[in-house]
């Protein structure tokens, strides 16, 4: 019998390397930038980053947040929105819903509470004044959030996602962002993940479906580019 679909593939490679190759692919057509772009950062907050004090926290690339702080630079000097997203839930976690069933410790997602160290932003990141930020609740910074108008509002056809986790809250809003007729841009060296396996196997699927992952560099080119 002659197949000509694919069954799952299990050749030992890993993740990184199955991701290089995919980005090696000069033929892999590129969703692009539009007009106009925002910048979402997702979760920059201390749970998530500050590997010093919370068993929650990662990194992948230790000038993450210089990156993410010069490319929100760039688009906020152009007149072009930034948007920085954290999750916190209140004080009986009644608003987590079935995504904080599953565990119940200090560093459960649910017991991130409001105005509590977990839930404040990382002092490194630099927020501008005119940034919309808010608190979400699930994964992507698009669900029951104020992100969809405040985008359409601003006339916006692309959108650029950072932050952690790649395999988490970072593909749950590009997938989202597509979902809703952007183009979406995920630059690589602005994200993070606890393990490579996650980081790499998220960002080629990404690649593949749902947004151009490219450098952080080829953000910041068509940014200065820009008037």
């Amino acid at each position: 019998m002659t197949v000509k679909g694919t069954r799952m593939v299990s050749d030992g490679r890993t993740a990184k390397a199955i991701f290089e190759e995919v980005m090696a692919n000069p033929a892999r057509r590129k969703f692009g930038f539009g007009h106009k772009l925002a910048i979402i950062n997702v979760d920059f907050q201390r749970a998530y980053t500050d590997i010093a004090a919370f068993a929650t926290a990662y990194e992948t690339d230790p000038r993450q947040i210089e990156h993410v702080n010069h490319i929100s630079a760039l688009a906020r000097a152009r007149g072009m929105p930034v948007i920085w997203t954290r999750v916190a839930y209140k004080a009986d976690a009644g608003d987590a819903g079935v995504w904080g069933t599953r565990t119940n410790t200090p560093d459960s997602l649910q017991n991130i509470k409001y105005d509590s160290e977990r839930h404040a932003y990382d002092p490194r990141v630099v927020i501008g004044p005119d940034d919309l930020e808010y608190t979400k609740r699930m994964p992507s910074a698009f669900f029951e959030t104020p992100l969809a108008s405040y985008l359409v509002w601003h006339k916006v056809d692309t959108v650029v996602v950072t932050g952690g986790s790649t395999s988490g809250c970072v593909r749950a809003t590009a997938v989202d962002a597509l979902s809703h007729g952007y183009r979406t841009i995920v630059p690589i060296e602005t994200c993070a993940d606890k393990h490579e396996s996650y980081h790499f196997a998220n960002l080629t699927d990404l690649q593949l479906k749902y947004a151009d992952v490219e450098p952080v560099q080829a953000v910041i080119d068509w940014l200065e580019a820009q008037p």
